[in-house]
C-alpha cells in the first residue's frame, strides 16, 4: 500500500490530489502554475505536500499528470515549424479543408490559417488505390526533391499524409524512410501512425496537430520524469488522455495527440465519479479554471464521448470526452470595445501575472477581480493560503471600465459576471443541442477554482434547479486523473458492405484489433485478467455521407451474427433521427475497439452528522442581484451532514468559494457535498 498522486495543471493553478491507499483518505493542494517553466509547479507542489502533510516521495506508488502543454502550443501557435508531404496534386488539403466557414451566421467569418502554410506543403509522385492496391509506385526522385525543399524552407519536422494510407501504409512508410535517410535527425510522422481513419482531410489535420506539438510535449515529459526522479519519486509517470484514460509517459511521447485534451478530460472523469457515487443519473459538469469554462454531459455515471473536438480553431478527430469550452475563466480579462460594449475574454491573465487582486503584477480587470469587488472573495483563505486578495486593487482596475460604461464600480463588477455567464450559456447550448437533451433535467456540478463561485448564475440562466458542489471542487480534475483507468482506443477502416460474405473479414479485423489492444495493455503494465473490451462500428446506410458509432457485442462478430449487428444500427439510427429503414443495405466503414484496465477507486467517506442551520463564521456585505446585501459566511470545514441553510450565502474553503444566490437553498449530504436547489428544494 502506498500513496497515489494525481496532478492537473491549469491556466492559473496546479492542483494536487493524494490518495492514501491504507485508509482511503484524500489530501489536496493548490500551487500557482508556471507556464513560463512547465513542470516546476509539480516539484513545488511535492515540496509543499511534504511540508503540509509529511508526505515522503519514496512512499508514492502511482503518479499521474494532466497537462495543457500540447493544447496551449496549438492555441498560441507555438509548435514546431512543420512541413507536409502529400500525394502529388493534393497539396491543398489543409487549405480547402471541408469548405465550411467556422460561423455560418457571420458574413465575414474565415477559416483559420493552417498550422502548416501552403509554402511548406510538397507533393510526391505515388498513388495508393482505395482498396489498398498500388496504382502508382513511389517515385524516389520526387521524395528526395521534397526533402530538399523541406530543408530549404527551414522545416523542423515533417508529416507524411498520403491518399488511402489508412488502407495500406506501405507508401507512407517508404517515404518516411527516404526522408530520414536524406535528412538524418529530422522528425517525421505518418498519418497512419497517428490515427488511421478514412477521409484524408480529417486524417491529415489530426496528424498535423500531433506533429505540431510532439517535440514540445516529448521534451516536457522527459524533463518532468527527470525532475520527479530527482525529487525521489521512483514510479513511472502516467499521463491522462483525451479519452478519459491514462497511459505511460513513454507512450505519450510517441502518441502525444492522444493526450492533447488531457486536462479537460480529467475533470469530467472526476465529476462522473462523484455523480456515480452520489446516484446522480443526469449530470452537467461545469469546470471553470483560470482560462476557460468547460462543460460536459454525464449520463448514468458515464461521460459522453465524441470525435471532432476543437483544439483552439482546429478539430481533432480522435475519441475524446465531449466538452464544450468558452474563453471565460477566473482570469479572463474584461474590456470595453470601441462601441462601448463590455466584453470578457478570451484573453486571460493566467497565473502570471494573474488577476489584479492577487497582487502578482496584474493590471487588467478579470472575472476574479469582479468577485473581489462584489465582496464574494477576500474574506477567507484562498488557494491554500497562497493567495492574499487585494480588494482595493481590484476596485481600481475596474474603475476605468465603469467610467467608460457610465456605471459605478459595483454595477460594473456584476456586469462582468453576467457577460461571462452569457458566454457560458452559449457553450452549454452547443453541447445540449449536439446530444439532444433538456438541461432542466440535469444536475449542475461545478468545480475548478471558479466553478462554484459562478454556478448559481449559470443555473439560473439555464433554469436548472439542482446543483451539487463536491467536497473539494477546486482540485476535482486532479482527482479525476488519479482515478482514471488505463485505457486506449484502436480503429481499423474496413469499408465493407454488411453481407454474409464480409462477416468473416470483419471478424478477422476485430481479432486483429483485439490482439493489438492486448499487446498494448501488456506493454503498459495493465492487468489482462481485469481488462474490459468494448467494440463498436462506424455504420451507415449505403449512400449516406456520414456514419453512426454503433455499440456492438463482441460475440456478434465472433458468431457472424449479421441480424444482431443490423438491429443494433437500426435501433441507434432511430434513437438519433427518429426513423430507420430495416430493408436498406448497410455499410461498416470502420471497427473501433476500446480496452480498459480499471484502477482502484476510493469510496466517498461519510462525514459527521449535524442538524439545523450551521453557525456562520461571520457576516459579509456582498453585492448580489443589484443590491448590497448582508449575507452569512460559512466555512466548508464546519459543515456537517444534515446542515441546511438559505441563500444568499457565501461558503469558503481552501480550494474555492461557493456563491449561493437569493432564492436558493443548501443541504449538506452524507458525504459533505453541497446540494443547492432553487425554490427551497434542497436535498429533494
Amino acid at each position: 500500500m502506498g500513496l497515489r498522486i494525481g496532478v492537473d495543471i491549469g491556466g492559473s493553478f496546479a492542483d494536487f490530489a493524494v490518495l492514501d491507499e491504507s485508509d482511503r483518505t484524500i489530501r489536496t493542494l493548490k500551487v500557482f502554475s508556471r507556464p513560463d517553466e512547465p513542470g516546476s509547479e509539480v516539484l513545488a507542489g511535492m515540496s509543499q505536500l511534504a511540508q503540509r502533510y509529511g508526505i515522503d516521495p519514496a512512499d508514492v506508488a502511482y503518479f499521474t499528470h494532466g497537462t495543457t502543454v500540447g493544447v496551449n502550443a496549438v492555441v498560441q501557435r507555438k509548435g514546431l515549424k512543420l512541413g507536409l508531404v502529400t500525394t502529388r496534386n493534393f497539396e491543398d488539403v489543409l487549405e480547402i479543408a471541408r469548405l465550411k466557414i467556422p460561423d455560418m451566421y457571420h458574413l465575414k467569418s474565415k477559416r483559420p490559417a493552417p498550422l502548416v502554410t501552403r509554402d511548406r506543403v510538397f507533393g510526391v509522385v505515388e498513388r495508393m488505390a482505395a482498396d489498398g492496391t498500388v496504382d502508382t509506385p513511389v517515385d524516389e526522385a520526387s521524395v528526395l526533391a521534397a526533402a530538399q525543399a523541406l530543408q530549404a524552407a527551414g522545416c523542423e519536422g515533417v508529416v507524411v499524409s498520403l491518399l488511402h494510407a489508412y488502407r495500406n501504409p506501405a507508401h507512407e512508410q517508404q517515404v518516411k524512410k527516404l526522408i530520414q535517410s536524406a535528412i538524418p535527425g529530422m522528425f517525421v510522422s505518418c498519418s497512419h501512425e497517428v490515427w488511421p481513419i478514412i477521409r484524408e482531410y480529417e486524417r491529415t489535420l489530426t496528424a498535423v496537430i500531433g506533429g505540431y506539438v510532439q517535440p514540445r510535449v516529448s521534451h516536457y515529459l522527459t524533463s518532468l520524469q527527470g525532475a520527479l526522479a530527482r525529487a525521489g519519486v521512483g514510479v513511472d509517470l502516467k499521463v491522462t488522455k483525451s479519452n478519459g484514460g491514462v497511459m505511460s509517459a513513454e507512450y505519450g511521447k510517441q502518441n502525444c495527440v492522444q493526450m492533447i485534451l488531457s486536462g479537460t478530460a480529467s475533470g469530467v472523469i472526476g465529476a462522473a465519479y462523484v455523480a456515480q457515487q452520489c446516484g446522480v443519473k443526469r449530470c452537467m459538469s461545469l469546470d471553470i479554471g483560470g482560462t476557460t469554462a468547460d462543460m460536459a454531459l454525464i449520463i448514468d455515471g458515464q461521460p459522453q464521448y465524441a470525435t471532432g473536438e476543437y483544439i483552439g480553431e482546429f478539430q481533432i478527430h480522435i475519441p475524446s470526452v465531449s466538452v464544450s469550452s468558452v474563453g471565460d475563466g477566473g482570469g479572463s480579462i474584461a474590456w470595453v470595445d470601441r462601441f462601448g460594449v463590455l466584453k470578457v475574454g478570451p484573453e486571460s491573465a493566467g497565473s502570471n501575472p494573474g488577476p489584479v487582486c492577487y497582487g502578482r503584477g496584474g493590471k487588467q480587470a478579470t472575472i476574479t477581480d469582479a468577485f473581489a469587488v462584489m465582496g464574494v472573495i477576500g474574506n477567507a483563505e484562498l488557494g491554500y493560503n497562497a493567495v492574499k486578495v487585494d480588494v482595493q486593487a481590484a476596485r481600481e482596475a475596474i474603475a476605468p471600465l465603469a467610467a467608460k460604461l457610465g456605471k459605478d464600480v459595483l454595477e460594473t463588477a456584476e456586469a462582468i459576471v453576467e457577460v461571462s455567464v452569457s458566454s457560458m450559456y452559449a457553450g452549454v447550448s452547443r453541447i445540449i443541442s449536439r446530444f439532444g437533451v433538456d438541461p432542466r433535467e440535469f444536475t449542475l456540478m461545478p468545480f475548478g477554482g471558479a466553478g462554484p463561485m459562478m454556478a448559481c448564475y449559470l443555473a439560473r440562466a439555464l433554469n436548472v434547479n439542482k446543483l451539487l458542489v463536491p467536497t473539494t471542487p477546486g482540485v476535482l480534475s486532479a482527482l479525476g486523473g488519479l482515478i482514471a483507468d488505463l485505457k486506449n482506443d484502436f480503429v481499423k477502416t474496413t469499408y465493407y458492405d454488411l453481407t454474409p460474405d464480409t462477416l468473416r473479414a470483419l471478424q478477422a479485423e476485430m481479432h486483429e484489433l483485439e490482439a493489438q489492444a492486448r499487446a498494448w495493455l501488456a506493454a503498459e503494465g495493465g492487468d489482462a485478467d481485469q481488462a474490459l473490451i468494448d467494440v463498436s462500428a462506424d455504420m451507415r446506410y449505403r449512400g449516406q455521407s456520414f456514419e453512426i458509432d454503433t455499440p456492438l457485442q463482441p460475440q456478434w462478430l465472433h458468431d457472424c451474427d449479421m441480424a444482431a449487428i443490423g438491429r443494433a444500427f437500426h435501433t441507434e439510427h432511430k434513437r438519433l433521427y427518429g426513423h430507420s429503414d430495416e430493408t436498406a443495405p448497410l455499410q461498416v466503414v470502420a471497427l473501433r475497439l476500446v480496452i480498459t484496465s480499471p484502477t482502484p477507486k476510493p469510496g466517498l467517506r461519510e462525514i459527521p452528522r449535524g442538524k439545523g442551520a450551521p453557525a456562520a463564521s461571520g457576516m459579509l456585505q456582498v453585492w448580489l442581484d443589484g443590491a448590497l446585501r448582508t449575507v452569512p459566511l460559512y466555512r466548508r470545514a464546519d459543515l456537517l451532514a444534515g446542515h441546511a441553510f438559505e441563500g444568499p450565502a457565501i461558503v469558503a474553503q481552501d480550494d474555492c468559494t461557493t456563491t449561493v444566490l437569493p432564492g436558493y437553498s443548501v443541504a449538506v449530504d452524507i458525504y459533505g457535498n453541497l446540494e443547492i436547489s432553487a425554490d427551497g428544494q434542497a436535498g429533494a
